[in-house]
């Protein structure tokens, strides 16, 4: 399913949704192809956010687009003074 699809079957919400489809472009992954499993209300969005398994996300559907940003160096050293 298209990311235009999900966003009319669930419209502003938060949504877990499975990746089957994605390219990327720069530093970012661009999903073309979804699944969508579930709507999560708003208030429980957070906690759902951090317990997601892989190759699935938590998105809401006021986005135009679904894109991930991916990081390259996800850790960095911070020295302090």
């Amino acid at each position: 399913m298209k990311w235009q699809e999900v966003r009319e079957l669930f419209p502003n919400q938060f949504v877990l949704i499975s990746i089957l489809d994605y390219h990327e472009e720069d530093e970012k992954k661009i999903i073309d192809e979804v699944a969508p499993i579930r709507s999560i209300p708003d208030e429980n969005a957070n906690k759902e956010f951090f317990k997601v398994e892989p190759g699935n996300i938590v998105y809401h559907t006021s986005n135009e687009n679904c894109i991930v940003h991916i990081r390259k160096d996800p850790l960095m050293r911070v020295r302090r003074i």
